[in-house]
């Protein structure tokens, strides 16, 4: 086990583990540290030098991302020498940096603008038409962007192909203040991870095509979650916003720091299945193919469910375990068979050795601790037997349609699907990121969402639905 040993940041003490490096302390603690090459998942570069700290004892500044941390160590971050060194190597990467904050994608986000505003630093000693240009608009692959002109060569996103998908497709080209990042011939940036390289770089020179110019990250509002690509849950912050007498529109995926989980990053997969959340949605009740209420479809629900005999319900996997907790209630109030039976969920060739899982779905690990039925001989024992069958969320039947066809079917669904066509009781609920719940990972890991979407007309969670059919046996009136 590591040493701690006592160190001294800005006049405050704190223990840290001996040999650690100064960076990851000063990060940790929250003290503010400008930088731009390193990062925690990469490692020390000590290309940009913006992380100079002043260290008694030391002649001259050292970076904080290359110094390791030793006992009886006194730090600054603070002072005007060591914000004088800081601001003379800023200068020189504002050299040929384009003035174009108004109308670059990263503004409100990007560290070179953010240290450039503390600095203080307005006045520029370099002539316009001095400054070397580049080029613009440049198309790496993987939904990714380039703008050559401000870069800042701090290599996260080279480091990342490097060390991390070890797929190498980013280098640099050419030298000295003419040098860009770019792809080697006949490689464009193409591996299932590529678009972390958008989160990496900690300037606007490398964009997302797809949240391109969509909305100014200002106005913007965030809430934490996990993606539900598949039994990983990878951690994330989802990005929306209400425009005034628009519907609330989540406009893209973040990965969200977790080492125990996903560590800094999620894959391209996962990060634009945002878009899954606002297409093809299914909002109106049906009642044998006819619209209705809301009210009037759980009212036959719940007399579909007291008054038939064999009934089978089918979960999705994705399901929170507080809906998985009250359907099993439900079912065993009315003596229902329940079934998880979900094989279309597993996708053997979607899976790597890293983030990616066979298993798509976001809480199959609740399945087993809440002891429901995933087996084959079980589900199809059931289904033979039921007249009625209750399907959650469950798009196991849209390749199998045939097994329900003379059978009463009543469906829970948040998008439009086959199986919705072919229910007696059809009714809309509330996306996966529209309700709060929790998950269990395939780590066994439990993980909360509390979702803050504010639909003009949001759909009922199964939650809610589930409650009032409850409320309803126990009162034995409608």
């Amino acid at each position: 086990m590591a040493e701690t040993v006592s160190i001294t940041i800005n006049g405050i003490q704190f223990q840290a583990k001996k040999g650690s490096l100064l960076i990851d302390k000063l990060i940790d603690e929250n003290i503010h540290i400008p930088h731009f090459c390193y990062h925690q998942a990469l490692g020390k570069d000590g290309n940009c030098r913006m992380c100079m700290v002043e260290i008694d004892g030391q002649k001259r500044p050292q970076i904080a991302c290359d110094t390791p941390i030793k006992d009886g160590m006194i730090v600054r971050t603070k002072g005007e020498k060591i914000e004088k060194v800081r601001k003379d190597i800023l200068e020189l990467e504002l050299i040929n940096h384009p003035i174009d904050c108004p109308t670059c994608d990263q503004a409100g986000e990007c560290k070179l603008q953010d240290y450039y505003m503390e600095s203080g630093f307005y006045a520029s000693r370099v002539n316009l038409d001095a400054k070397n240009e580049a080029r613009k608009r440049v198309d790496l692959g993987s939904n990714v962007m380039l703008d050559e002109e401000r870069c800042v060569l701090c290599l996260r996103c080279v480091r990342f192909c490097k060390d991390i998908t070890k797929t190498a497709e980013l280098g640099v080209v050419s030298r000295t203040d003419h040098s860009t990042i770019g792809t080697f011939p006949g490689r464009p940036l193409n591996n299932p991870y590529a678009m972390n390289v958008v989160d990496l770089c900690p300037v606007g020179a490398l964009t997302s095509k797809d949240f391109r110019f969509k909305q100014r990250v200002w106005f913007l509002q965030s809430f934490e979650a996990i993606c539900n690509g598949c039994s990983k849950g990878c951690n994330i912050s989802i990005d929306h916003r209400k425009e005034k007498y628009k519907d609330d529109m989540i406009y893209r995926f973040r990965p969200r720091t977790n080492k125990a989980v996903n560590g800094w990053f999620i894959c391209d997969y996962g990060r634009l299945s945002h878009h899954n959340e606002s297409t093809n949605r299914f909002e109106t009740a049906l009642i044998d193919k006819n619209e209705t209420n809301l009210s009037n479809a759980i009212i036959n629900i719940f007399k579909e469910l007291s008054s038939s005999q064999n009934i089978l319900i089918l979960l999705s996997p994705n399901l929170s375990y507080e809906e998985i907790v009250n359907v099993k209630t439900l079912a065993s109030k009315l003596n229902i068979k329940v079934s998880g039976y979900s094989p279309n969920t597993f996708d053997e060739s979607f899976a790597d050795e890293w983030l990616k899982k066979a298993d798509k779905s976001a809480n199959r690990t609740s399945f087993k601790e809440l002891e429901i039925d995933e087996s084959k001989e079980f589900f199809e024992k059931s289904l033979n037997e039921a007249k009625t069958v209750f399907i959650v969320e469950n798009s196991y039947f849209e390749e199998n349609l045939k097994l329900i066809e003379n059978k009463k079917v009543i469906s829970l669904f948040s998008h439009h699907c086959l199986t919705i066509g072919n229910s007696n009781i059809a009714v809309p609920v509330a996306s996966f990121y529209e309700k709060s719940g929790t998950y269990i990972n395939c780590d066994g890991i439990k993980q909360k969402v509390v979702s803050k979407i504010e639909k003009n007309n949001p759909m009922p969670t199964i939650t809610t639905i589930i409650e009032d059919i409850k409320s309803m046996i126990e009162k034995g009136t409608i």
